[in-house]
Protein backbone atom coordinates (compact mmCIF):
# COMPACT_ATOMS: atom_id res chain seq x y z
CA UNK A 1 0.00 0.00 0.00
CA UNK A 2 1.11 3.58 -0.80
CA UNK A 3 1.07 6.14 1.68
CA UNK A 4 -0.22 9.46 -0.53
CA UNK A 5 0.59 12.86 1.51
CA UNK A 6 1.77 10.94 4.19
CA UNK A 7 -1.38 9.46 5.09
CA UNK A 8 -1.27 5.61 5.21
CA UNK A 9 -5.13 3.78 4.51
CA UNK A 10 -5.80 1.30 7.23
CA UNK A 11 -5.26 -2.40 6.03
CA UNK A 12 -9.03 -3.35 6.41
CA UNK A 13 -9.66 -0.02 4.05
CA UNK A 14 -8.39 -1.65 0.95
CA UNK A 15 -11.41 -2.54 -1.88
CA UNK A 16 -12.46 -6.43 -2.15
CA UNK A 17 -10.13 -7.80 -4.51
CA UNK A 18 -7.37 -5.76 -4.07
CA UNK A 19 -3.60 -7.03 -4.53
CA UNK A 20 -1.98 -6.21 -1.01
CA UNK A 21 1.53 -4.83 -2.02
CA UNK A 22 4.51 -6.66 0.04
CA UNK A 23 7.25 -4.89 0.13
CA UNK A 24 10.11 -5.13 -1.80
CA UNK A 25 12.86 -6.21 0.42
CA UNK A 26 15.78 -6.56 -2.25
CA UNK A 27 15.12 -3.83 -4.28
CA UNK A 28 13.84 -0.43 -1.60
CA UNK A 29 13.57 -2.57 2.24
CA UNK A 30 11.44 0.01 4.14
CA UNK A 31 13.94 -0.34 6.77
CA UNK A 32 16.48 1.70 4.89
CA UNK A 33 14.39 4.59 4.16
CA UNK A 34 13.66 5.43 7.71
CA UNK A 35 16.15 8.13 8.03
CA UNK A 36 13.89 10.65 6.14
CA UNK A 37 13.38 9.48 2.88
CA UNK A 38 16.70 9.35 1.61
CA UNK A 39 17.68 5.55 0.79
CA UNK A 40 21.27 4.39 2.51
CA UNK A 41 23.09 3.61 -0.53
CA UNK A 42 22.41 6.73 -1.37
CA UNK A 43 24.34 8.19 1.69
CA UNK A 44 27.03 5.99 1.73
CA UNK A 45 27.63 6.75 -1.90
CA UNK A 46 27.80 10.45 -1.19
CA UNK A 47 30.19 10.04 1.35
CA UNK A 48 32.99 8.10 -0.05
CA UNK A 49 35.12 8.62 -3.21
CA UNK A 50 33.96 6.73 -6.54
CA UNK A 51 37.04 4.09 -6.38
CA UNK A 52 35.38 3.20 -2.48
CA UNK A 53 32.21 3.59 -3.28
CA UNK A 54 33.03 0.78 -6.41
CA UNK A 55 34.56 -1.38 -3.46
CA UNK A 56 31.59 -1.08 -1.29
CA UNK A 57 29.53 -2.53 -3.79
CA UNK A 58 32.11 -5.13 -5.15
CA UNK A 59 32.14 -6.19 -1.29
CA UNK A 60 28.57 -6.60 -1.25
CA UNK A 61 28.48 -8.59 -4.07
CA UNK A 62 30.87 -11.14 -2.55
CA UNK A 63 29.08 -10.91 1.00
CA UNK A 64 25.74 -12.30 -0.30
CA UNK A 65 27.17 -14.83 -2.75
CA UNK A 66 29.11 -16.00 -0.08
CA UNK A 67 26.16 -16.72 2.64
CA UNK A 68 23.66 -17.82 0.26
CA UNK A 69 23.46 -21.11 1.14
CA UNK A 70 23.16 -20.23 4.42
CA UNK A 71 21.21 -17.49 4.91
CA UNK A 72 18.78 -16.13 2.63
CA UNK A 73 19.33 -18.21 -0.43
CA UNK A 74 17.96 -17.04 -3.51
CA UNK A 75 16.87 -13.83 -1.89
CA UNK A 76 20.55 -12.87 -0.74
CA UNK A 77 21.13 -13.86 -4.54
CA UNK A 78 18.83 -11.18 -5.49
CA UNK A 79 20.79 -9.19 -3.20
CA UNK A 80 24.10 -9.41 -4.72
CA UNK A 81 22.80 -9.10 -8.30
CA UNK A 82 21.32 -5.75 -7.13
CA UNK A 83 24.67 -4.12 -6.08
CA UNK A 84 26.53 -5.52 -8.99
CA UNK A 85 23.56 -3.72 -11.33
CA UNK A 86 24.46 -0.54 -9.59
CA UNK A 87 27.82 -1.10 -9.98
CA UNK A 88 27.59 -1.74 -13.50
CA UNK A 89 25.42 1.68 -13.62
CA UNK A 90 27.35 3.50 -11.38
CA UNK A 91 30.60 2.40 -13.30
CA UNK A 92 28.47 3.57 -16.80
CA UNK A 93 27.79 7.00 -15.47
CA UNK A 94 31.05 7.61 -14.62
CA UNK A 95 32.13 7.19 -18.31
CA UNK A 96 29.61 9.81 -19.37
Amino acid sequence: MECKDGVCPVPWAVKEGAPVLLPDVVNHPPHYTEGGGIECIEAIEAGLTPEEFRGYCKGNVMKYNWRERHKGGTESLKKAQWYLDRLIHFDEAQKG
